[in-house]
């Protein structure tokens, strides 16, 4: 006989969420003012297609900067983990990957948009670009090999050692046009006007690109906070199961 189970929940407002998502809000809002607005067209861009895509730049860039970001923060959950084999680091790591995948995806879509009218193509196999492309299904991979193992013990740790191997993409992607002749422009760095369609940016420009990274960088913090308080009332069910279906 299985007996009544109660689960009793907190009530109450949420105030880390609220201040969270208020906070990410006008900080995209803004930083869509900005780009749209306030930073001027690139000098060396004349077609009015060329100068709406470059505008996709700060987009592109910040989700760029949060992808690697948040594989980073993968990187560091699954060393942890290994050490510790508690499940916020697993929470963590597993949650950061789910967010990371998806502005990397939102990196090959406008990186392609940006493309058309700059290099003529949607898609050239240089070596950024294919980088990014391999990087992407790696992790798509970290998530398919936790969805095929059972036992969360055995999931967390054989997901930890892979998201450590996997971020060995990340500097490898970021280098990659300092290493190689890549068509891809060096936004950052002192070779910022190197590659096809490469520009200098004005005072405004830097400005609203540096902006943009840190109001995605806010909307990260955001989508990681709710992501993992998801995972962890999955985790409380999960276990909630197990503790019926064996008492």
């Amino acid at each position: 006989m299985v007996s009544e189970t109660t689960v009793t929940t907190k009530t109450g407002s949420d105030k880390w969420g609220i201040i969270l998502n208020s906070l990410s809000a006008v900080m995209i809002l803004t930083g869509l003012y900005l780009a749209f607005v306030f930073a001027p067209p690139a000098a060396n861009l004349k077609a009015p297609a060329e100068q709406l895509a470059q505008r996709i730049m700060y987009f592109h860039v910040g989700s760029a900067w949060v992808g690697f970001f948040a594989f980073f923060v993968t990187f560091a959950a699954g060393i942890i983990y290994l050490f510790k084999r508690t499940f916020v680091w697993d929470n963590l790591a597993n949650s950061s990957v789910e967010i990371g995948l998806t502005f990397m995806t939102m990196v090959l879509v406008t990186g392609s948009i940006w493309g058309k009218p700059t290099w003529n193509t949607w898609w050239t196999w240089s070596p950024r670009l294919t980088i990014s492309a391999i990087g992407w299904l790696m992790y798509v991979g970290y998530l398919m090999l936790r969805s095929a193992i059972d036992n969360p013990a055995r999931r967390a740790r054989f997901a930890s050692v892979y998201g450590i191997i996997a971020f060995l993409s990340v500097p490898i992607n970021f280098m990659a046009i300092r290493w190689w002749r890549d068509i891809h422009p060096a936004v950052v760095g002192s070779s910022a006007n190197a590659g096809q369609g490469g520009f200098n940016m004005s005072d405004r420009m830097t400005f609203t690109l540096v902006f943009c990274v840190i109001a995605f960088t806010v909307f990260f913090a955001t989508l990681l906070y709710h992501r993992m308080r998801l995972g962890k009332t999955e985790h409380e069910v999960e276990s909630l199961k197990q503790q019926i279906l064996y008492q």
